[in-house]
């Protein structure tokens, strides 16, 4: 009956601390995944040199703004999910025996005796809001600069790898576009035929979406796509067409060196009530797929990857 009577004051606590939090929510900034990243490693325990990150994105979880940081270090990988307001680790997954492992250990007995101090602190912190926005204004100043010292110390990685920003950057230089055009969506570490990659999407101002594979050793685009994400509106009787010799130019374009006779498949095909020409070129270990509208002559998608 007393455990009852705990958890329904814990839960009322909760539900306070959650109409304080939405009210000053909005006027509190994101830490910034670098920030993020230097929190998980101080909780780990493990230094900058040892790390090795694959994801610092932003997610979302029951209207809660978090970032989730994952990273190995000597053999071991390590996961945090911390609030993109507050900086407070509200998860984590780290290696068994570690001694921060202890400090997430599931122990429902402890959790629920403490649960009512927790909420009280967390009702004091809602209501410290206001101050804590303004000292974080205050130090937006310095933001920038403690950001950049922290990136060069957490997202560099290691074993002769390029870095996250410098893969994000490969990519927008093969794209031929700057930071400011685009929106990321993903960038994480995987493997690729026994190769470290770094997976790099992002989506442009015009609608167009792009996936990248970045060499994570040698920095090299080694396949990348993109689509056309708007719809283009059907056509009319009198719209006039490109001819499928001056699409077929047009994607050449795209392979310097390849010719008529590296084009392997080619054919004419309705797509959202208009005409397009699709594709594919092989040429020098690549393959090549295409999609042009056959009004206006954009490239609707175009896929280059290593020809198997």
């Amino acid at each position: 009956m007393r455990i009852k009577k705990i958890v329904c004051i814990a839960g009322l606590f909760v539900l306070l601390v959650s109409g304080c939090a939405s009210q000053q929510q909005s006027q509190m900034k994101y830490i910034g995944a670098a920030k993020a990243k230097s929190l998980a490693l101080e909780a780990s325990g493990v230094s900058a040199s040892q790390a090795e990150f694959s994801t610092a994105d932003l997610s979302d979880r029951d209207g809660q703004d978090y970032y989730r940081i994952e990273f190995t270090a000597l053999g071991e990988d390590y996961y945090y999910d911390i609030d993109a307001l507050t900086g407070v680790i509200i998860d984590a997954k780290v290696p068994a025996g570690s001694v921060k492992n202890q400090m997430y250990a599931s122990d429902t007995s402890q959790d629920t005796s403490h649960t009512i101090q927790d909420a009280s602190d967390t009702i004091q912190d809602a209501s410290d809001t206001s101050q804590d926005a303004s000292d974080t204004s205050r130090n937006t100043a310095d933001a920038g600069q403690d950001t950049a010292d922290t990136a060069k110390k957490t997202d560099t990685a290691s074993d002769g790898m390029i870095s996250m920003e410098e893969a994000r950057a490969k990519a927008l230089a093969h794209a031929g576009l700057s930071d400011a055009k685009v929106t990321f969506l993903k960038t994480e570490l995987d493997m690729e035929n026994g190769a470290k990659v770094y997976e790099v999407e992002f989506l442009a101002n015009d609608g167009r979406e792009y996936d990248y594979e970045i060499d994570a050793s040698s920095g090299d685009v080694t396949s990348y796509d993109f689509d056309a994400e708007s719809a283009m509106p059907p056509a009319s009787d009198g719209d006039s067409k490109i001819s499928a010799q001056k699409a077929k130019e047009l994607a050449l374009a795209q392979v310097p060196g390849a010719g008529l006779d590296d084009i392997l498949e080619f054919e004419t095909d309705h797509e959202d009530g208009r005409i397009q020409y699709e594709g594919k070129i092989v040429y020098e270990g690549m393959e090549y797929e295409f999609e042009i509208d056959a009004y206006s002559g954009a490239f609707r998608s175009w896929e280059a990857e290593p020809f198997e």
